[in-house]
């Protein structure tokens, strides 16, 4: 991993932790890295597993630690309170990247000031397998190498993408910081269809969850667009197709998707106002 800047990671919950373990794996240097993390029974976890500094809060970070981006890898709705206490490290030129929802730009440069370079993430917890997909957007005083770094760090625990404009994030969001639970709730009702149609529980559930995940493996390695896959499934006048006319018609799935990514972006927007 072409990364070697100091790290202030603040929050080692899920997705903090598994950038940690993704930045780890690809060889970052330990020594770069202090984690901030108040629980005190995973702080020794941490410790123990990658051999990192853990401090509980702001104050307890050494004072020789100069970090060139500070990661705000905590709640939302913690962030009010946790924030103001890294201005220091602001101030000295870190880099801000946030991994929380709903905190726009001009949330931390109210915290730091608009001179501060921030970047704003959306990762998803695939990123706990790595696996994730990550969109990144960057304020006019981030450098090209300040998104490079960041970019590089966020693909330790899958893809990116950056988006032209911040008002997309409220889209992404919706699309794939909420997919995972779309893609689970798939699960569950295919399970549930199958018990309707007669088969047991046990195989209905086992059915379902290896046919997801396995057409998700083959759509990462295909070279075909979904599109094609769906059709190479589909034959004239056959069982998938008696399916798919409910499924696609012009009440099928494509509204319904329509109406819930509607709700989850509008959703993102009131919690970022």
């Amino acid at each position: 991993m072409a990364q070697s800047s100091p790290i202030l990671l603040v929050g080692c919950g899920k997705m903090g932790g598994a950038m940690l373990a993704g930045w780890l794996g690809r060889g970052m240097n330990a020594a770069d890295i202090v984690a901030v993390e108040p629980s005190r029974e995973l702080a020794d976890v941490l410790r123990e597993q990658h051999g990192i500094i853990v401090a509980p809060d702001a104050d307890a970070v050494p004072e020789s630690f100069k970090p060139a981006i500070v990661i705000f890898a905590v709640k939302p709705q913690m962030m009010d309170a946790v924030a103001p206490d890294y201005a220091g490290f602001i101030r000295d030129g870190a880099l801000v990247l946030s991994i929380a929802a709903g905190k726009t730009i001009a949330y931390f440069q109210g915290f730091f000031g608009n001179d501060c370079a921030v970047v704003r993430t959306m990762p998803n917890t695939p990123a706990a397998v790595g696996r994730g997909i990550t969109a990144l957007f960057a304020n006019a005083q981030t450098s090209e190498a300040q998104k490079q770094a960041a970019e590089g760090l966020l693909q330790a625990v899958g893809e990116t993408v950056w988006l032209d404009d911040e008002g997309q994030m409220d889209a992404v969001t919706a699309v794939s910081g909420g997919g995972p639970a779309y893609v689970f709730l798939l699960i569950e009702a295919m399970t549930k269809s199958g018990i309707a149609s007669g088969l047991p529980v046990e195989v209905s559930a086992k059915l379902a969850h290896a046919t997801v995940t396995g057409a998700g493996e083959l759509a990462r390695q295909a070279e075909e667009a979904p599109e094609q896959l769906r059709k190479n499934v589909t034959s004239p006048a056959g069982t998938t197709l008696e399916a798919l006319n409910v499924l696609m018609a012009d009440d099928g799935i494509q509204p319904l998707f329509d109406r819930a990514i509607a709700a989850a972006t509008r959703r993102s927007r009131e919690l970022a106002g």
